[in-house]
């Protein structure tokens, strides 16, 4: 059995996941459904904290998206590299 994972492919799969739920949290922000959802959050973990979302601002949102996918590409790759060198044949 081949348990080898290709690093490119888990680098974007990662990437594009991570990414992905930054533009999410960036489209709640846009809608001012954000705010809702940390309070809940913060609730359920019965924790009282003063967070209060700001309003949209779309360089800031681009900026996390873009760090946030490149930071997921560079742990899917050095995952994969990892997880392939574990399982050397």
């Amino acid at each position: 059995m081949n348990h080898h994972v290709n690093p490119a492919k888990a680098a974007l799969t990662f990437g594009a996941f991570l990414g992905g739920l930054h533009l999410v949290w960036s489209v709640l922000v846009l809608f001012g459904w954000a705010q809702p959802i940390v309070n809940f959050v913060l609730w359920m973990h019965m924790i009282s904290l003063p967070y209060v979302v700001k309003a949209f601002d779309l360089i800031a949102a681009t900026t996390l998206v873009v760090v946030t996918t490149i930071v997921g590409y560079i742990l899917g790759f050095a995952f994969a590299r990892i997880w392939n060198r574990m399982h050397h044949e």
